[in-house]
């Protein structure tokens, strides 16, 4: 099945947890059901109160439903909004049954006081707490904080 101009609700006992658009999802049935989404994708996660604290952007993404399991490849762009921090990296996997992201590829990490490298990532799915392998770069410490 194909579809355009896609709106997907994700949720946990009723819980609205995620929003997903795409311009074009391409769904397979079977004992491998996925979507594809071959021309890119959005994803929104919200909070309990419905606000969005994070959003997930690629150039092409594959969901394995059975898993729930997402694979974002091509210019991956992941945003705290609470923090104002982006990650971006060229690979990333969003585990939902987790509530996990990972990355085991080059990764970069922009906030107001810091630009951070790394050789991958390990998140929460909200992007709010995270740890960065063989991190490198420059951040502002406070003085009184040494």
């Amino acid at each position: 099945m194909s579809a355009t101009n896609i709106n997907v609700l994700f949720s946990d006992s009723g819980v609205i947890q995620a929003r997903l658009t795409s311009p074009l999802l391409n769904r397979y049935s079977g004992n491998d059901a996925c979507m594809e989404f071959p021309k890119g994708f959005t994803v929104y996660v919200f909070d309990s109160v419905r606000n969005v604290t994070s959003t997930i952007k690629a150039n092409y993404g594959k969901r394995k439903e059975l898993d729930r399991v997402m694979q974002a490849r091509g210019n991956v762009i992941v945003r705290n909004e609470k923090k104002n921090e982006q990650l971006n990296t060229e690979q990333l996997t969003w585990d939902e049954k987790n509530h996990r992201i990972y990355s085991t590829v080059k990764i970069k990490i922009t906030s107001p006081d810091k630009v951070l490298y790394g050789d991958g990532i390990e998140s929460n799915e909200d992007f709010t707490r995270y740890t960065i392998i063989n991190p490198t770069g420059q951040m502002m410490v406070k003085k009184d904080s040494l």
